[in-house]
């Protein structure tokens, strides 16, 4: 995957500037879909491309403010930067916090704008690379039953599978025979292998 199949989307209520917009972008090669308000956005049909969002602070019904909100924490949220003709400081400041990668006011400087373009789409392939490296390892904890989660739990945090066993009230030689199958399931050869795989998904 790379930045030339990336997708920039702009979201402006205004024709002229989404015109504009649209033109500047596809001038230096870059693929753009937009959209009049942040209803439209939501409605449309949006694949799992990589890219970034190009977003109007001031929308009708939904802000960007409040769609940059809705998407933070999906699966389908991407790198932001937000476009103003009436910035302040608290605005720029709540954008910022929200994981905005830039906050440009209009009229608008295009080598600022495509150089912000750039990268958030950068950023955005970064992400899914991490996310992709975690993909195998989750599916591997998801096929763990839930007593296996629970002692690899115990396991990583250091506990024997005697002290498993009386927490859970079995047999050690039943905790031995789960803590193989969470490391064979896990492919961990060894409890670091297996404390830092946990680590990576979080744990």
């Amino acid at each position: 995957m790379s930045s030339h199949e990336a997708v920039v989307r702009v979201v402006d209520d205004d024709e002229s500037i989404r015109r504009s917009l649209s033109g500047l972008l596809r001038s230096v090669g870059l693929s753009v879909i937009t959209y009049g308000s942040a209803q439209d956005f939501l409605a449309s049909d949006r694949s799992d491309t990589p890219g970034c969002l190009v977003l109007d602070v001031h929308l009708p019904g939904l802000s960007g403010l409040e769609l940059q909100s809705e998407l933070a924490g999906t699966d389908r949220a991407l790198p932001v930067i937000f476009l103003t003709g009436l910035g302040d400081i608290p605005m720029t400041v709540r954008a910022m916090k929200g994981g905005a990668v830039e906050f440009l006011t209009k009229p608008l400087d295009a080598p600022a704008l495509l150089k912000a373009i750039r990268h958030a789409i950068e950023k955005d392939l970064q992400a899914r690379t991490e996310r992709g490296k975690l993909d195998e390892p989750r599916r591997r904890y998801d096929s763990l039953t839930p007593r296996e989660r629970g002692v690899m739990h115990r396991v990583i945090a250091g506990r024997l599978s005697k002290q498993i066993a009386a927490e859970f009230g079995t047999s050690e030689a039943t905790v031995k025979e789960q803590r193989a199958q969470v490391m064979q399931k896990m492919r961990a050869e060894t409890l670091i292998a297996l404390a830092l795989s946990a680590k990576r998904l979080g744990l």
